[in-house]
């Protein structure tokens, strides 16, 4: 049954990491939800401040505060009852900080159902789970799996999908592909088109995608089963003209590898990849240099046979001033259209995307 959205309206608990990689399941949920209204996010180091002029540079109305007791005062403020605390944390490992353990205690002591997409899985806490079932809310561990015998196995059955597929990979982790595929989905929308965004990640749930999976959580044996029957099933139920399928991780990255799987059982008839030139080295391990792009490039062809179409950028590091000579020389570099999803004009993208379609339907 597809649930109804919004659920509530949501804490955003980012303690530390607003604006940082760590961040990036609050960023998402900034930018995008349909699952939660969002109150606020909780982040002391940008207390007072609009998340979004923090994280993009253009103020939205979602206030950023310095504790839970403020983000409470505010829910009052703005006239709404906060009904969930959401972890916006995704550290590496996955792992609750310990000192944040003592805040989700409190938010179940205020009658906040717990959302959280780490790898600990708090319901499994049993004081935790003893404030929940005291205060009659839920702890909902996104990244629990199904059970095995839920889990599907690839059959080959995607090749009766003929919506058009594309899968949106990045050179790196927390490089910003799921942003980028929801923009791509948005700007295809704008043009009529029928689309729907395969989810792979925590976030994406949390923003309330319609279809995906959470591939980090799952068996290896039904990774590519379960991208295959969420793709599947998108099509036997919307029969959508395209499909955006998103990445994880990157090909190469020593602790993410991702990406394969997604080439291998999503089969997509093109790549957009995302990249941030600035980036020199994987997110969180000096030491280990990201390959050049036109490596990466080659690497996806080589492994999936499908065409990488255009690159979109990752602005890191970078002033608005100095945006567009860095698609320039991506452009230069690899002879893609190279576009910033976030602050560029996405045509160029969304052109390759839509000539895709004659050759897919042919």
């Amino acid at each position: 049954m597809t649930p109804r959205f919004p659920e509530g309206s949501a804490i955003v608990y980012c303690e530390g990491a607003f604006g940082t990689p760590n961040g990036k399941t609050a960023h998402g949920l900034v930018r995008r939800t349909r699952r939660y209204e969002l109150i606020c996010i909780v982040d002391s180091r940008h207390r007072g401040s609009d998340a979004g002029a923090v994280l993009d540079g253009v103020p939205n109305q979602i206030p950023v505060v310095g504790s839970l007791d403020e983000a409470v005062a505010a829910a009052v403020e703005q006239g709404r009852r906060a009904t969930h605390f959401v972890i916006g944390l995704a550290p590496d490992g996955g792992r609750l900080p310990g000192r944040a353990r003592e805040v989700v205690a409190d938010a179940l002591r205020r009658g906040l159902n717990v959302d959280s997409g780490l790898h600990d899985f708090l319901s499994e806490d049993p004081d935790l789970a003893a404030l929940a079932r005291d205060r009659g809310v839920a702890i909902r561990d996104v990244r629990r799996p199904p059970e095995r015998a839920d889990l599907h196995f690839f059959t080959g059955e995607i090749e009766n999908v003929t919506s058009t597929r594309v899968a949106v990979l990045g050179t790196d982790s927390a490089v910003g592909k799921r942003t980028t595929a929801w923009k791509i989905v948005e700007g295809l929308e704008a043009r009529g088109r029928s689309v729907e965004m395969i989810g792979t990640g925590q976030t994406a749930w949390m923003q309330g995608v319609g279809y995906g999976v959470l591939l980090d959580s799952l068996v290896n044996d039904f990774v590519s089963g379960e991208i295959e029957h969420a793709i599947c099933t998108a099509f036997e139920e919307t029969r959508p003209d395209f499909m955006v399928l998103e990445g994880q991780g990157a090909l190469m990255n020593p602790a993410y590898p991702g990406g394969f799987e997604l080439l291998a059982a999503g089969r997509p008839h093109a790549v957009i990849l995302q990249h941030a030139p600035r980036r020199l080295e994987y997110d969180g391990f000096p030491g280990y240099p990201i390959q050049p792009l036109h490596e990466q490039i080659q690497a996806i062809q080589m492994i999936s046979g499908r065409p990488v179409v255009a690159l979109t950028l990752n602005h890191e590091g970078m002033t608005r001033e100095e945006i567009p000579a860095a698609c320039t020389a991506m452009e230069a570099e690899s002879g893609l259209p190279t576009v910033d999803a976030l602050f560029g004009d996405l045509s160029p993208i969304l052109d390759c995307i839509e000539a895709l379609s004659a050759g897919v339907r042919s």
